[in-house]
């Protein structure tokens, strides 16, 4: 029961981000994951084309000894490694560089709601982005066991492993790490140390599941930039060329704006949880505030 609980009080809380992200002009952050991921697949598309434009008379027909050979197949495996990353995984890397200000953002939420402030310290978010690779390391060690256990399991006793029932445990798992990740950046200003933090969200699954499965819906859609910009057969199909881009460039506001929208889910939904007021590790700004709920159906 408390699961289910906490669950719905997840999934109302992205229904409350809308309203709370319109009323305090948080969209201004949406650009930011916006252009990132744009900057970084076109990184990649310029490694992919630099390696496309090798031809075997500047290749290793040139190549005159042992040394030579292996530092070009060395230099073309890593340009093609480095292209394929940036292309095709733009969105997860965004993320990760997007952890400082995703903080930033969870505490300007905060802020909001309850008046906290937090000073900066340098000693402070050299802990936190410690922390963080911390508990990204754990989450995708443990959600990869899972993930083979479940695998081996499927594969033992169904032909395919897609046809086991199993097997989609593993969106679960995936989206339990998920939320995990973004409620850990509001208990790291609780002062719950990793061991704490753990305890804490395994009593609350409901609501890391339900924050984490929105997430995964934005941030999984597979996205195609390379489409978004294509044109070549405007003139001969219009309509498709524009209709693929539009569709591409719809996709890619979600997986872009994920991350924002996310962590003032998060946030909002830990408030709700457990008062985020009466953090003691918190300053107070003296300002009056005037509370809202932001319920959009009311």
């Amino acid at each position: 029961m408390k699961f289910f609980k906490h669950f719905t009080l997840g999934l109302r809380s992205y229904w409350k981000a809308i309203g709370f992200i319109k009323t305090h002009k948080l969209y201004w952050y949406m650009p930011i994951p916006a252009l990132l991921m744009l900057l970084i697949y076109y990184v990649g598309s310029r490694f992919a084309a630099w390696q496309a434009g090798w031809s075997e008379e500047q290749g290793c027909l040139e190549c005159t000894n042992m040394n030579e050979t292996i530092w070009f197949l060395l230099k073309m495996l890593l340009s093609i490694s480095i292209g394929l990353i940036l292309m095709k995984f733009a969105k997860y890397i965004v993320v990760v560089l997007l952890s400082p200000l995703i903080s930033i953002i969870s505490q300007v939420v905060e802020k909001k709601l309850t008046t906290n402030k937090y000073p900066f310290s340098m000693k402070q978010t050299l802990h936190d982005v410690k922390r963080g690779l911390r508990i990204a390391m754990r989450n995708v060690m443990w959600e990869y066991v899972f993930f083979l256990l479940i695998l081996i399991v499927s594969a033992l006793g169904w032909d395919e492993v897609h046809q086991s029932p199993f097997f989609y445990l593993t969106f679960a798992i995936g989206f339990f790490y998920y939320g995990f990740s973004f409620i850990d950046y509001i208990n790291e200003r609780r002062r719950l140390d990793i061991d704490q933090s753990i305890h804490f969200i395994r009593n609350h699954r409901g609501l890391a599941i339900a924050i984490g499965s929105i997430y995964s819906i934005f941030i999984l859609v597979p996205v195609d930039l390379g489409k978004m910009v294509d044109y070549e057969g405007f003139l001969d199909h219009p309509f498709e060329t524009l209709g693929a881009s539009l569709f591409q460039f719809l996709l890619w506001m979600l997986a872009s704006i994920a991350p924002i929208f996310t962590i003032v889910a998060a946030t909002i939904a830990m408030h709700d949880l457990v008062d985020l007021s009466n953090n003691e590790f918190a300053e107070k700004e003296e300002d009056e505030f005037e509370f809202v709920d932001y319920e959009t159906d009311e």
